[in-house]
């Protein structure tokens, strides 16, 4: 059982969680881990870059001189890649980086990134985490409360528009519903500030999947 203390927005522990490990499939699977991170890395490839072949370049289709007699170095026309202003040798074309992975697979790599959070002591689970009006320089407070001063992941139970409007100009701060999650956001942040309510929907979830 992993012990997890629960935090008011002034930084002060109100209770504790204990979750088992089976929840989120009883240890950290590390090559599935490694997957679903290439392919939430591959998946923000946009492989929109491309360079013109010789085909694609305009210009005569003539060879310059012939073959053999000159004393030259044999060529082609004018849009070869050796010659400035051709088209280049090896051109790079429009291609899509996405990856996939099976739904399961997906939800075990998420349960084995929010373990390894777990284990490491990366977890901050805060009682509630609202707000009257978007105000970032109250959300940067209960941060620097919490003891959170790199990049974080916050997961909430639903989209709220005054924590997301408080959070969006702290740099390396994401927040999202638990819906939402997944392993590359996950291990891509130090660490992840979750709600009590979202948290325990999460563990139930979990559960009722189980």
């Amino acid at each position: 059982m992993i012990d997890v203390a629960v935090y008011n927005k002034d930084g002060k522990e109100v209770e504790s969680i204990q979750v088992d490990e089976g929840v989120f499939g009883g240890y950290v699977r590390a090559a599935l881990l490694k997957q679903a991170i290439v392919m939430y890395h591959a998946n923000k490839r946009v492989g929109t870059a491309a360079t013109k072949s010789r085909g694609m370049v305009q210009g005569s289709t003539r060879k310059l001189f012939k073959q053999k007699g000159t004393g030259n170095a044999r060529v082609g026309n004018a849009r070869t890649g050796k010659r400035v202003g051709g088209g280049v040798t090896f051109a790079k074309v429009n291609r899509d980086f996405g990856k996939r992975m099976p739904r399961k697979q997906r939800h075990l790599a998420t349960d084995s990134a929010i373990l390894a959070k777990l284990l490491s002591g990366s977890v901050c689970i805060v009682d509630e985490l609202s707000f009257d009006a978007p105000k970032t320089k109250d959300f940067a407070s209960v941060m620097s409360k919490l003891d959170i001063n790199r990049s974080c992941l916050v997961a909430i139970s639903e989209y709220n528009d005054n924590l997301y409007k408080s959070a969006r100009n702290i740099p390396k701060v994401a927040v999202m519903p638990v819906s939402d999650l997944n392993a590359g956001d996950i291990c891509n942040r130090q660490k992840m500030l979750i709600t009590k309510d979202a948290f325990l929907s999460l563990i139930n979830k979990d559960n009722t999947e189980n």
